[in-house]
């Protein structure tokens, strides 16, 4: 998989520069309320902005295999810092906060994200061509791992309610592991060519720039790390005014889950989006489910070591219209990317989808 970056600078942006530093000031101010708490929110949504351009600059670096991972890993450990403060800090619906955030992202990812992409690009371009070979495996991945992590907990009977036994938890995150490294596996080495844009048969790689040079690489790697204590630290200032928020709005709490899950994908989204708009849907697809797949492979593993320390069971099954929608998706999504070929009604459909998943999450 080749990242769809049209030209980077010789120098890294100076917004890029100052979004890090931004953050760690707004960590520092004391008693931000009203317009203050907006500008925080801003200084997050940057900080993500930034990390996952420096993430995607080290990328781009050091090539592939080690590029995919560098980029889901940052991806994810901003994701798992977001659910991580947000637990800590407790309230409301803190239990199902990584279930919902999951969740969120696989509806984003397999219904937002893809209908987005396959629209814009079916638009400009009528039909898009991309791998069944690399994309049906992942769908594929993504479907085992959802349902053993989101569904199974409803109706196992070793604990009390969606919820899964520690043993069982346990098992989950290595199984998570396990098919997550997989995966990588096999994008990135075993069968590489499976995940390349369908152009690169013919040599098309002109709109790829150039590698980076190493000190800028390494600068990128410094302020990602910034970027990322930044998101932390902003994430807990933020947790109790978001579930006022939510609360005020007459929403359930799995809202903030669904927040938590824009905002992190994001600027991967925009990223596929640009992909598809040149006529690379197969990056789009690898942006998309990478993400997607990165987000349950790790993040279960991460809150199920978490759950430990926390007093509470870590609530993991879905309610009957998550698993419908979920079910649906998948079912949804292995029509769409089992024949290779894809226009704009297929973009529409999970377009709606997406659109059911989010009217769902305010009015339940």
């Amino acid at each position: 998989m080749r990242f769809p970056i049209s030209r980077l600078p010789a120098a890294l942006p100076p917004w890029s520069l100052i979004a890090p530093l931004a953050a760690l000031l707004a960590m520092a101010w004391p008693g931000a309320h009203g317009w203050g708490l907006s500008l925080v929110g801003l200084c997050l949504g940057a900080a993500v902005l930034a990390a996952v351009h420096h993430a995607e600059v080290v990328a781009h670096r050091v090539g592939e295999p080690f590029g995919s991972l560098v980029l889901a890993v940052a991806v994810t450990v901003i994701e798992v810092a977001l659910i991580v403060s947000l637990m800590l800090a407790g309230g409301e619906g803190a239990s199902s906060l990584a279930r919902d955030t999951v969740f969120s992202a696989i509806m984003i990812v397999c219904n937002g994200v893809l209908g987005l992409c396959i629209l814009v690009g079916g638009l400009k371009h009528r039909v898009l061509a991309f791998r069944v070979d690399g994309t049906s495996p992942a769908l594929a991945v993504l479907a085992a791992l959802a349902t053993l992590t989101l569904v199974l907990p409803s109706f196992t009977t070793s604990s009390p309610g969606p919820t899964f036994a520690r043993p069982q938890l346990m098992f989950a995150g290595v199984v998570s592991l396990v098919l997550y490294g997989a995966f990588v596996f096999v994008q990135a080495w075993r069968h590489r060519d499976y995940f390349l844009p369908v152009q690169d048969e013919a040599g098309d790689n002109a709109d790829h720039a150039e590698p980076p040079s190493m000190a800028v690489a390494w600068a990128a790697l410094g302020l990602l790390m910034v970027c990322l204590v930044g998101v932390v630290g902003l994430a807990k200032r933020l947790a109790p005014p978001l579930e006022a928020l939510v609360q005020s709005l007459g929403a359930p709490p799995s809202l903030v889950g669904v927040m938590v899950a824009l905002l992190v994908l994001l600027p991967e989204t925009l990223a596929a989006v640009r992909a598809a708009a040149r006529n690379r849907l197969q990056t789009s697809l690898n942006l998309a489910l990478g993400s997607g797949l990165a987000s349950i492979g790790l993040t279960i593993p991460a809150v199920a070591v978490l759950s430990l320390f926390l007093p509470n069971p870590l609530v993991l099954g879905l309610p009957p219209t998550g698993i419908v929608l979920l079910v649906l998706s998948i079912l949804v999504g292995a029509l769409t990317l089992g024949s290779g070929r894809a226009t704009v009604l297929q973009g529409a459909v999970h377009l709606v989808l997406f659109a059911v998943f989010l009217f769902l999450a305010v009015v339940p």
